[in-house]
């Protein structure tokens, strides 16, 4: 499977069953990706920096909540979370989505802005690829909290996302996730190419290269 940062929480995963694209932003908002084609998009939530299909090509089919879908042999999972710590009474509802490809699992955490109970774990069952929201507090979670959901998954490759891949201070929102997960030092790559035997033993925190213009 091939996964590659489009901007945001925007990710195009390809894999042998299809191509799956998740959070696709409004031009407008700010986040705008290349035109893209794929056979199943994700929305987390219908923040336009989320929710776009303006630059989406093909006929995907568009999954917006909780549920378990197969698309074209995709297999994927909606679990219902919020997009803050107060059940949703500040910024609404998200969805996580796993996505099965290539016999990997890839867990989308949308805008989750709160720690995951039992019966979401559950739900969420084991993850190989988890990708992050790290933008902080007042907008999903701080690094603090995304470490410990992180420790929660326990996955085998953290990817963060929704932060500027610009932001070279000591104390941007990237480099206190490498801090709080005990990571030194990270270089971004284009894409992540990854099987299930090449995984580590060792969770990996994988910086992408944004391919956003």
């Amino acid at each position: 499977m091939d996964l590659t940062w489009l901007g945001h929480a925007c990710f195009r995963a390809r894999g042998r069953e299809g191509v799956v694209l998740t959070d696709p932003p409004d031009p407008k908002s700010g986040h705008a990706i290349p035109k893209t084609e794929a056979q199943v998009v994700t929305i987390s939530h219908e923040h336009a920096g989320h929710s776009s299909l303006k630059s989406v090509g093909g006929e995907p089919v568009v999954l917006r909540g909780p549920g378990e879908y197969e698309v074209h042999e995709v297999l994927v999972t909606g679990v219902g979370t919020f997009h803050d710590d107060r059940g949703g009474a500040a910024r609404g509802r998200n969805t996580i989505f796993t996505i099965r490809l290539d016999d990997l699992v890839v867990c989308h955490l949308g805008d989750l802005g709160h720690e995951l109970p039992a019966a979401d774990l559950e739900r969420i069952g084991d993850v190989d690829i988890v990708l992050v929201p790290i933008s902080g507090a007042d907008v999903n979670l701080t690094a603090a909290k995304a470490a410990e959901i992180i420790h929660q998954l326990e996955p085998k490759v953290v990817v963060p996302m929704s932060y500027d891949p610009e932001a070279q201070r000591k104390d941007s929102p990237f480099e206190r996730l490498l801090h709080e997960l005990g990571v030194k030092e990270v270089t971004p790559v284009p894409k992540l190419s990854v099987t299930r035997s090449s995984l580590s033993d060792n969770v990996q925190v994988v910086a992408l290269d944004s391919r956003a213009r």
